[in-house]
This record gives C-alpha cells, sequence and structure tokens, in this order.
C-alpha cells in the first residue's frame, strides 16, 4: 500500500472532519444533549462516506484516463 495516500490532503481533512464531529458527539454525551449527540455521529459517518466516495470517483477517472491513452 502507498504511505503517500495517509498524508493526502482528502485523508487529512476527513480525519480533521471525523474528529471534529465525534467531538460534538461526545459533547453532546456530556451535556446531555441527545440530538448534538446524534448529529455528531452521523457526521462522522458521513464524513467517511464522502472520503469513500471521492476516493472512488478519483480511482475511476484515473483508469478512465490510462484507458485513454
Amino acid at each position: 500500500m502507498n504511505g503517500n495516500k495517509y498524508i493526502s490532503r482528502k485523508f487529512l481533512v476527513c480525519v480533521a472532519s471525523a474528529l471534529a464531529s465525534l467531538g460534538t458527539g461526545i459533547s453532546g454525551i456530556i451535556a446531555g444533549n441527545q440530538t448534538l449527540a446524534i448529529i455528531g455521529s452521523v457526521c462522522t459517518v458521513i464524513s467517511a462516506a464522502i472520503y469513500a466516495f471521492c476516493e472512488a470517483w478519483v480511482d475511476g477517472k484515473a483508469v478512465g484516463m490510462k484507458e485513454g491513452e
């Protein structure tokens, strides 16, 4: 596996958004705010899904470019 994948901007943005969402969820749990905890959990899952979609899209474009050469 390529080690550069872990320092890509897309990956770092995904990690930052997941950590921020996780922090929001934990804050909601600590404050006893169920809505805030749920929003944090949902945003954590959404950030991972967006990252997976973007990676698949970029990989698909790269394959298409290689086939077109």
